[in-house]
């Protein structure tokens, strides 16, 4: 049997250290394998190894290891108070400073060249160390890339060229730090939906234990209000327990002796004595935490353009200057000093400021303007693939629908009207906590219809039934059919409750001790927009939409009858989700998911996209997902994936443009047709025109129906 264990990882920054700390944890003698997941910040180590020399292998990085069990609190720090993020704040005070200087005293005076050099020593230490190492052993990456350009800038005297590379860089790699600790922050509060302690029954005594010494077969206690601790079988108590969490449904469900529990659902009733099935590693929301971390594994941040570009680009640079300097004096006669200020010309032009932020600045001002018009994009590669989807998912309850019951219908019977039934239901129902009660609150306060008048007493609960008071000295009674008997349910109330639970309802009959008198249905209603945004999808050639939930197949065909959906598929639970999105992945490429809750936590990691409603999105979906729809606005996903393909466009534009005018350049230094100035006038030219095309993205509004 393998010697495995697992950790958690705090301070982990970047792709390329996770890689690094792997090889180095490799490398200790009694280790014999080891992985990194660096979405999750998660070591798997087979063999044996302390923390001390776990956390040696990773000081480099100043990686803290947990082990996975132990329960250590994290504390978030303020990304203004990051030790990296203040000292680029600080390099960028220098910046400013040098620029203020070069503008009253001259850019050439020594005291603004200093600034200049103390914003580039202060914010590039850590990548000036980093790229000369890499140059040593011939390794050409970002950093190298960086590197060269802060020497070449310094070496023709562009120290404010040379910081300006540095600010640029300390603030992409802030950002890429803070996006990643989010995303690690989401699972932990996922592990955080299941209470960490629970009330075990044990020789007739009740204890307070913590989960992990839960075993299979303990017997424990649910109280109405807590959550559920461990998954496991009802032995005694009935109640109604919200499992939002884990099916993604939005009605109650009763529970009663022998029916199963899950922990992190709601106990929202009556008291339970339920025993435990699963040890808290093997529980529901366990294995949905497993496969988020798995599914944010598979999606490895993978090197940009640039980033790869720059293996090439900056050995060619570096080659061309060298043998622009050197061959022209040793064979062709030339002058020293001519060629080598050629040389040095050739860095100018080399240095990638206009290819650094043909990028980032496209980025940024689509994620900005994406801001402004509530959509909240985690970050670039999101961007590109929104851009590439051919299919959509989406999760039924609070993503195509409201994810609020309201009352659909009102049918009277026994000579009532719609007015008194909703009446007499809502005088029932505000003694009652549960949420089909709230449906029919709102209804009675949206029909102003008063409660003043009625005098209601020996109002009682009956878990997973209905409720029964008496109204004006008469007993009547509001829940299920089944809390009724079959002789006071004539013929054609049956046919009326079969008739709205096909329209996918759940029907309350409300009734006295003799007869029914009243049906109310409530459904989860569509959204408005829901039909229009995704007409809008196929529009812009989204050739699939597909429902994915975990409600029952009649509500969600009822649902999907006034949608244009290409498929439906329900009754799924989380891991099944997870299955569905990594089919359509085959069968259509590129995916998104949109979802709102725990349970949609897996398939939203696991698509190409995470898209998140906002307001009622659970933490965890809002921060395991790419891409948030603020506001709670489906109707904002159309302008979403516009905006992710005009970004692209305009990204290969930047790209394309800035290559080109350093090609032109180079050409252009040969003759000696390009002057030192004129080379630094093209790369600003070239800068300048970047941010000019990115410009274009803040024409793009949103349309929302």
């Amino acid at each position: 049997m393998e010697n495995k264990h697992v950790y958690r990882l705090q301070g982990l920054s970047c792709a390329n250290c996770a890689a690094k700390f792997e090889k180095n944890v490799k490398s200790i003698a009694t280790v014999k394998d080891a992985e990194v997941n660096f979405g999750a910040a998660k070591l798997t180590v087979i063999g044996e190894a302390s923390i001390a020399e776990l956390e040696k292998a990773g000081a480099f990085d100043g990686i803290t290891v947990i082990p996975e069990t132990e329960r250590k609190e994290q504390k978030a720090e303020p990304f203004w108070k990051k030790k990296t993020n203040v000292i680029a704040m600080i390099s960028a005070l220098f910046l400013l400073a040098g620029y203020a200087a070069a503008y009253t005293i001259g850019e050439r005076h020594i005291a603004t060249i200093l600034l200049f050099t103390a914003s580039i020593i202060i914010g590039g230490y850590h990548l000036l160390k980093t790229g000369i190492n890499n140059l040593v052993r011939l390794q050409f990456d970002m950093n190298t890339l960086m590197t060269i350009a802060v020497i070449g800038a310094a070496c023709i005297g562009e120290w404010k060229e040379g910081a300006v590379v540095v600010f640029l860089f300390a603030v992409s790699e802030a950002l890429e730090r803070y996006s990643m600790d989010t995303a690690r922050r989401s699972i932990q509060r996922l592990m955080d939906i299941a209470p960490k302690k629970a009330i075990v029954l044990r020789d007739g005594k009740e204890y307070e234990v913590d989960v992990e010494d839960i075993v299979v077969g303990d017997t424990i206690i649910v109280k109405p209000g807590q959550k559920i601790a461990m998954d496991g079988i009802v032995l005694r108590g009935e109640s109604s327990v919200n499992e939002a969490a884990i099916t993604g449904e939005s009605m109650p469900v009763a529970k009663t002796i022998g029916d199963e529990v899950y922990a992190g659902t709601l106990n929202a009733e009556g008291a339970l004595e339920v025993r435990v099935t699963k040890q808290v590693k093997d529980t529901t929301i366990a294995k949905i935490i497993h496969l988020v971390e798995e599914a944010q594994a598979q999606r490895a941040p993978a090197q940009q353009f640039i980033d790869r570009f720059a293996r090439y680009y900056t050995p060619a640079i570096m080659l061309i200057a060298f043998l622009l300097a050197i061959v022209p004096p040793l064979w062709l006669g030339g002058e020293w000093l001519t060629w080598i200020y050629r040389g040095l010309t050739v860095l100018v032009v080399g240095c990638p400021c206009a290819l650094v932020i043909s990028t980032p600045v496209a980025i940024v001002t689509a994620i900005g303007q994406a801001a402004r018009q509530g959509v909240l994009i985690k970050g670039g590669a999101y961007l590109e693939e929104i851009g590439k989807l051919s299919a959509i998912a989406f999760d039924k309850t609070g993503t195509l629908t409201t994810g609020t019951p309201e009352v659909a219908d009102i049918y009277p019977f026994g000579g009532l009207d719609e007015k008194e039934v909703l009446k007499i239901a809502a005088a029932i129902e505000k003694q009652s906590e549960h949420p089909l009660a709230s449906a029919i609150l709102r209804k009675a306060e949206e029909l102003q219809i008063s409660l003043d008048s009625l005098q209601v007493s020996e109002f009682r609960a009956m878990t997973g039934k209905g409720a029964a008071a008496c109204v004006n000295g008469t007993m009547y009674y509001i829940g299920k059919p089944s809390l009724f008997s079959d002789a006071s349910i004539g013929e054609d109330v049956r046919a009326q409750i079969t008739r709205a639970q096909k329209q996918g309802n759940t029907v309350m009959l409300l009734g006295d001790e003799t007869k029914v008198l009243g049906m109310i249905a409530v459904s989860d209603q569509l959204r408005e927009n829901a039909a229009f945004v995704l007409e809008t999808l196929r529009n812009l050639g989204i050739t699939q939409t597909i429902m994915l939930t975990g409600d029952h197949e009649t509500t969600a065909r009822a649902i999907a009858s006034s949608l244009p959906l290409t498929d439906i598929r329900a009754e799924l639970l989380p891991e099944e989700k997870l299955t569905a999105i990594q089919t359509l992945q085959q069968q259509s490429g590129r995916i998104a998911m949109v979802g709102d809750g725990v349970n949609d936590a897996p398939a939203l990691a696991a698509a190409n996209i995470g898209i998140a409603m906002g307001d009622i999105g659970t933490d965890v979906a809002l921060e395991t997902a790419d891409v948030v729809l603020m506001g709670d606005d489906l109707g904002k996903l159309p302008y979403a994936i516009r905006l992710g393909r005009k970004t692209m466009r305009i990204i290969q534009q930047n790209i394309a443009l800035a290559f080109l005018l350093k090609v032109l350049a180079l050409v252009l230094i040969i003759p000696g047709w390009l002057t030192l100035w004129m080379a630094i006038f093209a790369d600003m030219g070239a800068t300048l025109l970047v941010l000019l095309n990115s410009m274009r993205l803040l024409r793009l509004g949103a349309v929302s129906k």
